[in-house]
């Protein structure tokens, strides 16, 4: 009959591996907003708690140690004094703008501030 699905093993489908393992580290809260706050260029550790309202200090060290594990980060540290340290994107980190920008745009089409209670 047209319109009806077919079942069968040939007809599963899966989800790609390669997609899982992206949502499985940049899926997790504040993951994405810190990628795209390091996007334009590398922030201070301070900067980047201020740029990502809501996060609390431990939660953004451990994204940002999640990240660096993962590659997408590097930790740099200023010896100072004051000693400070600061975040940048790695060349793979830095890959990700484009999808990131295209997100960007998709949200701004397709989910209006008010569907996520949203603005500021």
């Amino acid at each position: 009959m047209a319109g009806e699905l077919i079942h069968g093993t040939e007809a599963c489908k899966r989800v790609d591996d390669g997609i899982s393992r992206v949502f499985q580290l940049l899926g997790k809260r504040w993951t994405g907003p810190i990628v795209a706050v390091l996007t334009p260029g590398p922030a201070y550790f301070v900067d980047l708690r201020r740029a990502v309202p809501g996060i609390s200090e431990r939660m953004l060290s451990d994204r940002l140690t999640e990240l660096a594990a993962a590659g997408l980060v590097v930790r740099e540290v200023d010896e100072g004094p004051p000693l400070r340290v600061s975040y940048r994107l790695t060349e793979a980190g830095a890959a990700l703008e484009p999808a990131f920008a295209e997100l960007g745009r998709w949200a701004k089409r397709y989910l209006p501030d008010e569907a996520l209670g949203g603005g500021c």
